[in-house]
């Protein structure tokens, strides 16, 4: 059938360039040349267009072989993948049996409608592109998606503390001590996402999570040999947060699927203001050595408000993404910020504004696996404190910069439901030093 059509349109495009020279010679042509010429390249148009459907319909066809023949293999389930090529494919052959049906040189329906319903199909991102996303960007054409994840994350610090003084820039004299905290955190997350319309979308993330942390510092009992070590514990709800998903753009040549957000994350888990610390050591002076929070808080205990953006650009065979935004900490009083459980200190707590900011790729393997890696970075500002009838003191330390690179595998488990992977490894200090999760989102 191909090569028919082939020829054909080789005949038409021999018959028509007699014409064409002898329109450049100047030879003179009558009215009923010029008809001939005119229906000769409807003629090549129409066959151009037919030939074009024809393929697009016989790639559609091999997808839904090449699915049915999985079927019966058993390897896939009897609600085959996928399913959007192929209802984009039984709506492009009804298309193309309805422009059979009329003339091939009628005007009232020109080529290119004749395969709008395939080019579209063929131009939305794959089931497993659109999982990948989901995680850094946002998908509109799905109406209700709920997510369960589980995240672990480990972070190690080591730092040299001296207290002392140096004599005659050569010898040290004081205590030398090595402070290390190891956290461990598990979070579980339950999400869902709910489509308005095709340019809204609405987010709900409520996390529970458990962390334990253990200190260790050197130099106990006035001995640098001797190390002192206690662990604490914390679980309970996080901060609860809701966003919403505008889509600004969709993507046309040039210009990249953009989509801003809009979100509020509300100090729903513990704060880590006013938790009571427990000393374990004290010098003879009574100065405080080693003392320790006796609950790990489990949220900031701030509202806060953010505002990004994030585009989507198609490179075949790849995808690329980028985002950036805005947090902004709302200030909020508290009965009690002090450590000390003898004292009671009431105070405000502010913390400083972060930005963040990322790119990356996708690769879809196929309809149900794909791969992303992502750059991503948030900086934060200094915390600030605040006693009653005083100005506000920054606290030294608690600027942050953390950035990680980030893996992530999608694979599309049936027709409704997905399995995430996402590696991160942290490249800051403040960062984690890596984190493992796994989510399953399922769709309605």
């Amino acid at each position: 059938m191909d090569k028919t059509l082939l020829a054909s349109a080789a005949s038409c495009a021999l018959a028509f360039a007699p014409a064409l020279h002898a329109q450049d010679i100047g030879t003179t042509t009558s009215p009923k040349d010029q008809a001939d010429v005119t229906a000769l390249a409807s003629q090549l148009q129409a066959l151009k267009s037919s030939y074009a459907r024809e393929v697009r319909r016989l790639r559609e066809l091999d997808m839904q072989v090449q699915a049915l023949q999985a079927r019966l293999q058993g390897k896939v389930p009897a609600n085959t993948l996928p399913s959007e090529p192929v209802a984009a494919g039984a709506q492009s052959m009804a298309a193309a049996g309805a422009d059979h049906s009329a003339p091939r040189g009628s005007s009232d329906h020109p080529a290119s409608e004749a395969g709008s319903p395939a080019e579209a199909a063929q131009a939305r991102p794959t089931r497993s592109i659109q999982d990948a996303l989901l995680q850094e960007h946002a998908v509109f054409d799905r109406k209700l998606t709920i997510e369960n994840g589980i995240t672990y994350s480990r972070y190690d610090r080591k730092q040299l503390t001296l207290n002392g003084f140096l004599a005659l820039d050569a010898i040290f004299l004081g205590n030398i001590a090595i402070e290390n905290v190891e956290s461990d955190s598990l979070t579980y997350n339950l999400a869902a996402r709910y489509g308005i319309n095709p340019r809204w979308t609405l987010n709900l993330d409520v996390p529970y999570l458990g962390r334990k942390t253990v200190y260790q510092k050197g130099g106990a009992g006035g001995s640098a040999a001797a190390i002192a070590e206690e662990q604490t514990t914390g679980s309970g709800i996080g901060d609860v947060s809701l966003s919403a998903n505008y889509k600004l753009f969709a993507e046309t040549g040039a210009v990249p699927d953009t989509v801003l957000t809009f979100g509020v994350t509300a100090p729903t888990g513990r704060a880590p203001y006013g938790i009571d610390w427990k000393v374990i050591e004290r010098d003879n002076d009574q100065y405080i050595r080693f003392a320790v929070p006796e609950k790990q808080p489990t949220g900031n205990g701030l509202w806060q408000a953010n505002i990004g953006a994030s585009v989507v650009k198609t490179m075949d065979p790849a995808i690329i993404f980028a985002n950036l935004g805005y947090i902004h900490a709302f200030p909020r009083s508290f009965g009690d910020i002090d450590t000390d459980p003898q004292t009671r200190n009431p105070g405000r707590v502010k913390l400083g504004n972060a930005y963040y900011f990322g790119a990356g790729v996708a690769f879809a393997f196929n309809e149900r696996t794909s791969l992303s890696l992502s750059f991503s970075d948030k900086l934060s500002a200094k915390a600030s404190l605040r006693n009653k009838d005083t100005p506000w003191t920054k606290v030294i330390g608690s600027d942050a910069n953390a950035a990680a690179f980030n893996m992530g595998v999608t694979y599309a488990l049936n027709q409704r439901t997905t399995m995430v992977t996402l590696l991160g490894i942290g490249l800051t200090p403040d960062a984690p030093d890596y984190t493992i999760t796994f989510k399953v989102p399922y769709m309605f």
